[in-house]
C-alpha cells in the first residue's frame, strides 16, 4: 500500500491510510462547466507513496491489516460516492504536525498545502503540476470531508487511489478548480537494478491482507516496513523534485533504511514561516554522509539513470481560495 510522503518543513506529517481499501482513484462527481477539462483522473494505478519529505518527518503506516489495498478483483469498479459534507479553513499558523487520514467515511486533512493535496488528488508529482498560483505552495488547510452514512460501506471496496480521487470532487466544487491536461517532453530518472544486485530484505509477511506497512521519512533518513518499491519510487520523486520510473521489476514488500546527506530542502516546499527544522535535522551532520544517488545503490541496491519522458501533466486553469463551509 501507499501514501503520500508528505512533510512539512519543520514539523512532521502523519499519513494514515485507514481504511480496508486503502488507496483509490476512480471518476467522481466532481465535473465543472467543461466536462472534458475537468474529467477525473485515469484508471487507478497502483499506489504510491508517501509525502516529501525535506527537513522534519513523515510517516505513513496501515493502522490495521485490514487497511492494506483490496485485492484487485475485489476493488469497487463503481464511481465513488460524493462526499456529503465538507469543512474546509486555512490551518492555524502554529500547528507543527501535519495529517492525511483517510477514514471509514472520508478523510481528515490537518495542515496540508494545497499544493499537495492536488498533487494527491491526481495520483501525480510536483512536477506534473503546471501553472498553480504561488498561494497554492504556501496557503495550508484543514479538511474534514464525510459520505452520508449509506454511502460509507461503499469506501471498503476502494483503493487508495480512488479514495484519494475523491478529494478532486473538493477541490473543484469549494476552491473552484479548473485544469486540462497535456503531454510534455519532461527530465526523469528511471530507477534500476544496480550491477550488485539488490540489497533490501524481503518482508518475512508477503501477504498484502496481513502485511503491516509503514514507512518513514526524516531529514535525510527513510525507513520501510513491508513497503513496495513503488512507494520507494514515489518517495524518491518527492526527494528529488523529479519524476523517477520504477523500471525494476521488483514486486514484493521490502523492508530498509536509507540514509543520506540532504543537499536541500525538497523542491516545491517552501518554509513560509514554518517552525525550525526538528531538533534532529537542524544541523548539518559533523561527518558528511553519502548523497541520496550513492546512497541508494550502496544500501539498497538500486541506481538513478537520467531519462527524458513524454509525460501527462495537468496544467491549472483557474483555482481559487475556498468557498464558505
Amino acid at each position: 500500500m501507499t501514501a503520500t510522503e508528505i512533510c512539512r518543513p519543520g514539523g512532521k506529517l502523519l499519513l494514515l491510510p485507514a481504511l480496508a481499501a486503502v488507496l483509490i482513484a476512480a471518476p467522481l462527481l466532481a465535473a465543472q462547466s467543461n466536462p472534458s477539462q475537468n474529467a477525473p483522473p485515469a484508471a487507478p494505478q497502483p499506489a504510491p507513496p508517501p509525502a516529501p519529505a525535506s527537513p522534519g518527518k513523515v510517516q505513513f503506516q496501515s493502522q490495521s491489516p485490514d487497511a492494506s489495498p483490496a485485492p484487485a478483483a475485489a476493488q469497487s469498479t463503481a464511481p465513488p460516492p460524493p462526499f456529503e459534507v465538507a469543512t474546509i479553513k486555512a490551518s492555524k499558523p502554529d500547528v507543527d504536525e501535519s495529517m492525511l487520514m483517510f477514514t471509514a467515511d472520508g478523510v481528515n486533512i490537518t495542515g496540508i498545502p494545497l499544493a499537495m493535496i492536488i498533487r494527491e488528488a491526481f495520483s501525480t508529482e510536483d512536477d506534473h503540476i503546471i501553472g498553480e498560483p504561488s498561494w497554492v505552495k504556501s496557503n495550508h488547510f484543514d479538511i474534514e470531508a464525510k459520505v452520508a452514512p449509506e454511502d460509507a460501506p461503499k469506501l471498503k471496496g476502494m483503493s487508495f487511489t480512488q479514495r484519494k480521487a475523491m478529494l478532486l470532487e473538493l477541490l473543484v466544487d469549494r476552491f473552484g478548480l479548473k485544469y486540462h491536461r497535456e503531454t510534455r517532453d519532461l527530465p526523469v530518472y528511471d530507477l534500476v537494478i544496480a550491477k550488485g544486485g539488490v540489497k533490501m530484505q524481503l518482508a518475512k509477511e508477503q501477504d498484502p491482507g496481513k502485511a503491516r506497512h509503514m514507512m518513514m521519512v526524516d531529514a535525510g533518513k527513510l525507513e520501510s516496513t513491508a513497503m513496495k518499491v513503488e512507494n520507494l519510487r514515489h518517495s524518491l520523486s518527492q526527494q528529488l523534485g523529479r519524476t523517477v520510473v520504477d523500471k525494476t521489476g521488483l514486486t514484493g514488500n521490502y523492508d530498509f533504511t536509507l540514509t543520506w546527506t540532504p543537499d536541500q530542502p525538497t523542491p516545491g516546499m517552501e518554509a513560509q514561516g514554518d517552525a525550525p527544522p526538528a531538533p534532529n535535522s537542524d544541523a548539518a551532520p559533523s561527518t558528511p554522509g553519502p548523497s541520496l544517488f550513492t546512497a541508494l545503490e550502496e544500501q539498497l541496491g538500486l541506481k538513478l539513470e537520467s531519462a527524458r519522458g513524454l509525460e501527462d501533466v495537468i496544467v491549472i486553469d483557474h483555482i481559487e481560495q475556498p468557498s464558505a463551509n
